[in-house]
């Protein structure tokens, strides 16, 4: 039930959600007549309007609402159960973002979608990612080995910071990077799909040289 306000003529528009019962005239006409009073020279006038399609829309419209809100939090969530051994863990040739020679392990998600994921990477010793950034932020918890991060404009190796087994660090979308591994170590990223990995120099993008005749 909605309710439309007149003074002299003029419309003015308000939603009302309260009953219409509160707007009983003192005269005791019904609910659907006008109820007139006068202030002054303004008169105003309190009609009752039926919006039964004003109705129907909100019925649909939190439900609905309610369902989008129960989306987006499902997508964060998990709906089987999963138990890997090390031994369990299924290693694939890496992603052909990165440069050859890493192995690639997927634990959850897909990080090729939008959704949450967890992966490992194997590296042999003295592996290089060169320069790079990433569009989303970066989580990453060294399982084995050495993992070593250079940062800042220069990406200076000898001011890499050193992240043994054990380990974890996150930096934000954006930031440049180099990595490379002690001995042969094993990552795992986790995070909110889709990874990318965008490199400082095209040159050095493993899938341009796939391009090259």
């Amino acid at each position: 039930m909605g309710m439309e306000l007149r003074r002299d003529r003029e419309t003015i528009s308000r939603i009302l959600l309260t009953p219409v019962t509160a707007w009983q005239p003192a005269n005791g006409k019904p609910p659907d007549m006008p109820c007139v009073q006068k202030r002054g020279q303004q008169q105003w006038y309190v009609k009752t309007i039926t919006t039964p399609t004003l109705i129907a829309a909100l019925a649909v419209a939190f439900p609905l609402a309610r369902l989008a809100g129960q989306g987006s939090a499902d997508t964060a969530h998990s709906t089987e159960m999963e138990l890997y051994a090390p031994t369990a863990i299924e290693w694939k040739t890496g992603p052909a973002a990165l440069p050859p020679g890493a192995k690639m392990a997927l634990l959850e998600g897909d990080p090729t979608k939008e959704g949450p994921f967890v992966m490992r990477l194997q590296m042999p010793d003295g592996y290089h990612v060169p320069p790079h950034t990433h569009p989303k932020t970066e989580r990453v918890t060294v399982i084995s080995g050495a993992f070593y991060l250079a940062t800042g404009e220069k990406l200076d190796r000898g001011d890499a910071k050193k992240l043994p087994a054990g380990s974890f660090g996150f930096w934000p979308a954006g930031m440049k990077h180099a990595a490379w591994a002690e001995g042969e170590t094993v990552i795992q990223l986790h995070g909110i799909g889709p990874w990318q990995i965008n490199y400082l120099n095209p040159v050095d993008d493993p899938r341009n040289a796939k391009k090259l005749p």
